[in-house]
């Protein structure tokens, strides 16, 4: 398994922007699956984002379709999470997750590597 570390969180204005980063230790990163989770107080967590072994397959949760773009540049092990038109709601705890094997991207059990989460927040 990889480690995964998350950057870019932070506080931001409804309508701001922001780009979480998810770097990977490991020459194999370019092999394994990547997904963006959150979770909120109070709630469980909640798929927001998937990427396959490139910027070719990506899957979006409904409630960030058009506002979140998810890529990955392997040559650096890193995937971003690109974050626009931010609303209050979208305040949690951002996490990714990686794993080599391809299977449901939506589901928090298909990933065996996780990071320590990043904090972003939504002022209104």
């Amino acid at each position: 398994q990889v480690q995964l570390v998350e950057s870019g969180g932070g506080l931001v204005q409804a309508g701001g922007s922001l780009r979480l980063s998810c770097a990977a230790s490991g020459r194999t990163f370019s092999s394994y699956v990547v997904g963006w989770f959150r979770q909120a107080p109070g709630k469980e967590r909640e798929f927001v984002a998937g990427i396959g072994w490139d910027d070719d397959s990506t899957y979006y949760a409904d409630f960030v379709k058009g506002r979140f773009t998810i890529s990955r540049d392997n040559a650096k092990n890193t995937v971003y999470l690109q974050m626009n038109s931010l609303k209050p709601e979208d305040t949690a705890v951002y996490y990714c997750a990686a794993d080599p094997i391809w299977r449901n991207l939506w589901r928090a059990n298909s990933y065996g590597s996780w990071g320590q989460g990043t904090q972003v927040t939504v002022s209104s």
